[in-house]
């Protein structure tokens, strides 16, 4: 079932076409990867669904309902998360503080709360406290809760930038080059992470350029080239399609380059 559906999707910035009456669906509960060259448009792609950019025209339906104009705000209360290729986090914050932040979309406290400190926000503050361990459980980092985000390492802090994600409690989870800056080991371990998330029943949608991890890791994949959509199947079908080897592989063999 497809809990994302986009039509004709298209967004362009003065004279330059970013992305290309992109045709899509990213289906429930699954593994979706976004793949192609540099400049082809897939952060744009992702900005367009989480609400940071309007699309120039087309449609993006969520469960259904028409969020082509929802914020990006908006659009997480829906339940649509996402992360950056470089982890915006709070460096001289702990892990623990930075993860409680995603939980504070739920709460409902407001100033007069927080200066009276009434029961609303003692409760609120113990529930995101409590939704933060949890996430960071989940992602393997409770022992690293207290310590500063400065010092962690930089595995560590896209496991913390999944965890605040996750405790804005998402529907979908989009990824912009998770594994980027990290070596094969711990290339691994968010792999299995994000295979993790998926069977929690969270959708997961991702940007790429590690292709040996994303071929054994998504369950549908769409390339793209110049913004527009070449090529999208299963790995499989994905690796052996001649349009994907030519623009997106250089015309190497699927054998040499996976």
């Amino acid at each position: 079932m497809a809990l994302i559906q986009l039509q004709g999707l298209t967004k362009q910035f003065g004279g330059l076409t970013a992305v290309n009456d992109v045709d899509f669906e990213i289906e429930k509960g699954k593994i979706t990867a976004i793949i192609g060259p540099n400049g082809a448009g897939k952060s744009t792609f992702f900005n367009l669904i989480s609400g940071f950019h309007k699309p120039t025209s087309g449609t993006i339906l969520f469960e259904g309902k028409d969020i082509t104009k929802t914020p990006a705000h908006i659009g997480a209360r829906l339940g649509i998360a996402r992360t950056f290729q470089s982890t915006n986090l709070f460096e001289q914050a702990s892990v623990i503080d930075n993860v409680i932040v995603g939980h504070r979309l739920r709460t409902q406290s407001k100033l007069f709360d927080a200066i009276f400190r009434t029961k609303r926000e003692k409760r609120e503050e113990k529930e995101a406290y409590d939704r933060a361990m949890e996430v960071l459980d989940f992602v393997g980092l409770v022992d690293l809760a207290n310590l500063k985000v400065s010092i962690i390492s930089q595995e560590a802090k896209k496991r913390v930038a999944i965890a605040l994600a996750l405790a804005t409690d998402p529907k979908v989870v989009f990824l912009d080059e998770p594994a980027a800056g990290i070596n094969p080991e711990e290339t691994d371990g968010l792999a299995v992470l994000m295979k993790k998330i998926a069977q929690s029943g969270i959708t997961v949608c991702t940007i790429e350029h590690k292709m040996q991890m994303i071929m054994g890791l998504a369950d549908r994949i769409m390339v793209l080239n110049y913004g527009a959509k070449i090529a999208e199947g299963t790995p499989d079908e994905i690796k052996n399609n001649p349009t994907v080897i030519e623009a997106y592989l250089g015309g190497e063999t699927v054998a040499e380059t996976y």
